[in-house]
């Protein structure tokens, strides 16, 4: 586990029209701000905004993992059942190990709020020492799902050897088992 270091957030939205300027990119801000009142500890973001194509996600997700040294990377768009939505697909590609626990708990949170929510195919990874998410595209459901899964998110980081993550507790109370906190 490391100490004191910024965690990196990659945040890559998959969209075929706001990645050609037919509209702006909602998305990707609803998860800097969500990071922005969650976080307590040191962070920063890169993003990334890449037409809804197998080779541009699996690219802009290796980049973000291997080049900028991002120890999470959330996605957004691209996991319903549509042809162009092949953001699980990217995700699987250049993963080591899948989390199925993120998918069936952010499809569960889904479902409460839209029946679609099962056409959900949202999975996580691990990519070296990175969790990768994805989320779906609407702002509104980045946040109903992000204020339940986060909780989860630091001990994962822990886990697979990222920096240490804080949280306000105020907005997300995470949870490490008592032998896993940093007093």
């Amino acid at each position: 586990m490391s100490t004191g270091v910024p965690c990196k957030f990659g945040i890559v939205t998959s969209s075929d029209r706001a990645s050609s300027g037919e509209y702006e990119d909602k998305s990707g801000p609803a998860i800097v701000g969500f990071l922005e009142e969650a976080l307590s500890s040191p962070w920063e973001s890169i993003r990334r905004l890449v037409p809804d194509e197998k080779i541009a996600l699996e690219g802009a997700i290796k980049e973000l993992v291997d080049n900028e040294g991002c120890s999470v990377v959330i996605t957004t768009g691209g996991t319903g059942p549509a042809p162009r939505d092949v953001t699980p697909e990217a995700t699987e590609s250049v993963c080591d190990r899948i989390l199925p626990g993120f998918g069936e708990h952010m499809r569960l949170i889904s479902m409460r709020y839209v029946p679609t929510g099962i056409l959900s195919r949202q999975i996580a990874g691990v990519r070296g020492s990175s969790l990768i998410i994805n989320l779906p595209g609407s702002p509104r459901s980045i946040r109903e799902i992000l204020d339940e899964v986060f909780a989860a998110v630091p001990y994962c980081v822990d886990l697979i050897g990222g920096p240490y993550i804080e949280t306000n507790k105020e907005v997300v109370d995470s949870f490490r088992p008592p032998h896993a906190r940093r007093e």
